[in-house]
């Protein structure tokens, strides 16, 4: 029986962890796939305080072995079932149960791929799905994004600000993002629009030099760009915490800046939760916060909502 178990090796989770233990808390947390989550696999971190030039990876090292170090248990398990027990909380993950006194979702959230051949390979080599995190590698360049909803929109203004032109490319003749986003990006002279249309390949070895994009029409346009940056939605992995944890619309955890949840016990961190930033400060930020509360409410402390 631990005092506080986490769903997810993440930013969040991991931040989690280390606050769980500093207050002298024992710690277990499971992760599916990989400790550190998306940015494991970036080549370079530019936007963390203090940390002006790290690669993921010994980011992600760094955060897990501070974890570990205070003394948090981490293990690789891919959990498919969560309920309430008299005494706390039971996580399935495998063949084995896992059972602690609180419960801090951690699960984060996978961008959804354009599914074309290259695109793993070419996955921080000029494909990206994060413009806030990989824009300023292209300064001056061309770019292109790809999407209609408001991330999309938001990216193709704030790549504006940077590249010499974006290719704004949406399957639709109409955006679904909000009115302001739509008339900013008409606004931007550096802005071109490529409506009816779908990306349909992604070119380069080492790095992408250029992509095929073809219209409704049939019609193909080899576009030559250094990055395309994919926003065409994400997706949780929250199903199996539905009965403990209200999901909005989107299959988010629905959960406040205070990162609780519906049930006592229960708090949701990190790129899982419904919030409008998912950023690494924003998933550290939310694992002190569910770490704390957690804290608190097994203590007794936590003050009524």
């Amino acid at each position: 029986m631990y005092d506080i178990l986490i769903v997810g090796g993440g930013t969040a989770g991991l931040t989690a962890a280390i606050y769980a233990r500093r207050a002298g808390k024992t710690v277990l947390a499971l992760e599916g796939t990989a400790f550190g989550g998306q940015i494991a696999s970036s080549p370079l971190v530019e936007n963390y305080p203090a940390l002006p030039a790290v690669s993921g990876l010994d980011y992600t090292n760094a955060l897990l072995g501070q974890a570990k170090a205070l003394g948090a248990k981490v293990k690789f398990g891919r959990v498919t079932a969560a309920e309430q027990t008299g005494e706390g909380f039971k996580l399935t993950a495998g063949k084995r149960e896992y059972e602690g006194k609180a419960l801090i979702l951690a699960t984060g959230a996978s961008h959804r791929r354009l599914g074309l051949p290259n695109e793993e390979a070419l996955t921080g080599r000029g494909v990206s799905y994060c413009a806030t995190c990989d824009g300023a590698f292209f300064k001056d360049k061309d770019t292109a994004v790809v999407g209609g909803g408001d991330s999309a929109l938001q990216s193709a203004i704030f790549l504006s600000n940077i590249c010499r032109r974006v290719t704004l490319i949406h399957r639709r003749d109409t955006f679904r993002a909000q009115d302001a986003y739509v008339k900013a990006v008409g606004e931007r002279e550096n802005v071109e629009l490529a409506l009816n249309s779908q990306v349909t390949a992604l070119h380069g070895e080492s790095a992408l030099t250029g992509v095929s994009v073809t219209g409704r029409d049939g019609s193909v346009r080899e576009l030559a760009v250094a990055g395309l940056f994919v926003e065409v939605g994400q997706i949780p992995d929250n199903g199996p915490f539905a009965a403990l944890a209200e999901l909005d619309e989107g299959g988010y955890f629905r959960a406040g800046e205070d990162c609780l949840t519906r049930t006592p016990g229960v708090f949701a961190a990190g790129d899982c939760r419904s919030k409008t930033l998912r950023q690494l400060t924003t998933a550290a930020a939310d694992g002190s916060v569910a770490a704390t509360a957690a804290c608190a409410w097994l203590d007794g402390t936590a003050q009524e909502k």
